[in-house]
């Protein structure tokens, strides 16, 4: 298909001027280039002379699930270092003999291991990282494995202290070891940031405690709590960084995640439930399973799709918190732009 950027810039521009974001970077390509990319709007409503950039840094929210986590476990699968359908309790000790022990990681990776619906971790334990982890590891839970599908952010945060446990580091070191340095993610991390990457990243919502927007930190409270790092949010990227992600993920090579755990993550796992599942990643709104377009978003405003059948991928990187916690302006623009990237 021939892809009409004029249409996109347009849809973008037309969502600046609606307020349903500041500013937006965007881009399509294929396995071996970037084939078109823009930016539209303002990195920051309180400094108009300062456009949005290409290399602008995002707070990518909860595309930390795909970059980080779902990504290192993918290696730790294909290293045989985790089989998907064994029970949680026969081989990690921290969850044994509690409710988690009857989960497999297959459950975890399509949301439909019963988890608590509701991080909520501060509340239920506290303000320790060590007293959460256990918290988090020992709760009961909502309803029996491989019932219902029920995203909830703790799978990610259950998979990424699972990752720790299996490699024995943090998830940050783990994510830029297995991945984000093999594949050439040099400004992808967690954060906080440097003072020197803040200067060019888009600020999120409005932080009652310090009086302003959050910038270079991550808007996520779990997150924060967390101290910046885990799996539920807290990465930070660029549209560069992100493109050379979904390109490996059309042409993988032997960097990092390989084509087996790719082609498994990107197909139903979930049988006849609804809404239908692969690994992390879901079909994409508005789309058949013959598109084969597969997306997953972060609540800061961004998200990413890839296409294996159309051989395409395609990123949209807002920062619409600025201006609202309200989801559906920044649905349809998603939806029109997945529909304009993709045939």
């Amino acid at each position: 298909m021939t892809l009409d950027i004029p249409r996109i810039e347009q849809l973008l521009q037309d969502g600046v001027r609606d307020r349903v974001y500041p500013g937006a970077v965007w881009a399509v390509g294929n396995a071996e280039a970037t084939t078109a990319s823009g930016a539209v709007g303002l990195l920051d409503p309180a400094a108009p002379d300062e456009p949005m950039r290409l290399d602008t840094v995002f707070d990518i929210a909860s595309l930390t699930k795909i970059v980080a986590v779902w990504s290192v476990i993918g290696t730790l699968v294909e290293e045989g270092k985790l089989q998907l359908h064994t029970p949680l309790g026969t081989f990690w000790p921290e969850v044994t003999n509690h409710p988690l022990a009857q989960v497999t990681t297959h459950e975890l990776l399509t949301h439909t291991a019963g988890l608590p619906l509701r991080a909520n971790l501060k509340n239920l334990y506290g303000t320790d990282p060590q007293d959460i982890r256990d918290g988090v590891l020992r709760e009961a839970l909502h309803r029996a494995p491989s019932e219902a599908v029920e995203y909830t952010d703790r799978a990610a945060l259950i998979l990424g202290y699972l990752s720790e446990y299996l490699d024995g580091q943090p998830l940050d070191l783990l994510a830029a070891s297995r991945v984000w340095e093999p594949l050439g993610m040099t400004e992808t991390r967690f954060g906080p940031l440097p003072a020197d990457v803040v200067a060019r990243c888009a600020p999120t919502e409005f932080d009652e405690e310090t009086g302003t927007h959050l910038k270079g930190t991550a808007h996520d409270f779990s997150a924060r709590l967390l101290g910046g790092a885990c799996g539920i949010a807290g990465t930070f990227s660029t549209l560069a960084d992100l493109s050379r992600f979904l390109r490996h993920m059309l042409a993988p090579t032997q960097a990092a995640f390989g084509p087996t755990w790719i082609a498994d993550s990107l197909r139903i796992r979930t049988g006849e439930l609804i809404p239908a599942r692969g690994f992390f990643w879901h079909p994409a709104p508005g789309t058949g399973l013959r598109e084969d377009v597969w997306v997953h978003y972060g609540f800061t405003g961004t998200g990413m799709w890839i296409s294996p059948k159309q051989e395409r991928w395609a990123v949209l990187l807002t920062n619409k918190l600025y201006f609202t916690r309200d989801r559906e302006p920044l649905t349809g623009v998603r939806n029109t732009f997945r529909a304009d990237a993709f045939s």
